[in-house]
């Protein structure tokens, strides 16, 4: 396992954007932040941050993950049930991916109905948003600008 398989199995994922943060971490979005989505997962680009994989597990997973050797509390995010791999041979690859659909799905469950709406609309017509409101001077689908 390793990022760019990482990178695969998250963009495969439904409503999923990519940052990068902090300088050095890849960071796969449940929907764009710009629209409300929040992270599910990230991955350290350069080796030089704690561990190789951060992803959210659920206050029910978060324990049990822990018991493995080789996973973490992350740092800083441990109180919203986030774990990190210390190493990619933590978990078999077919876990890894499997802990990554769970956490998106966990994310995508705690959505604002607003975002999960916005989140369904073509993205065209969702262009104008942010956050649930209008960005100053865009114009709602259908209406056209004043000369």
């Amino acid at each position: 396992m390793d990022n760019e398989r990482i990178r695969a199995i998250c963009m495969a994922l439904p409503h999923v954007a990519e940052t990068v943060n902090w300088g050095h971490h890849l960071v796969y979005w449940v929907g764009d932040r710009a629209i409300g989505g929040k992270m599910f997962a990230m991955t350290d680009l350069d080796g030089t941050g704690t561990g190789v994989l951060w992803f959210h597990c659920g206050a029910e997973r978060f324990h049990e993950l822990l018991e493995v050797e080789g996973i973490i509390a992350s740092p800083y995010l441990a109180r919203a049930h986030w774990v990190t791999l210390e190493r990619w041979d933590a978990l078999r690859p077919r876990e890894i991916e499997q802990e990554l659909r769970r956490a998106h799905a966990l994310i995508y469950e705690k959505l604002p109905q607003r975002t999960r709406t916005a989140l369904a609309t073509p993205q065209k017509e969702r262009a104008g948003t942010i956050r649930g409101n209008k960005k100053k001077g865009a114009l709602t689908p259908g209406k056209r600008k004043p000369n």
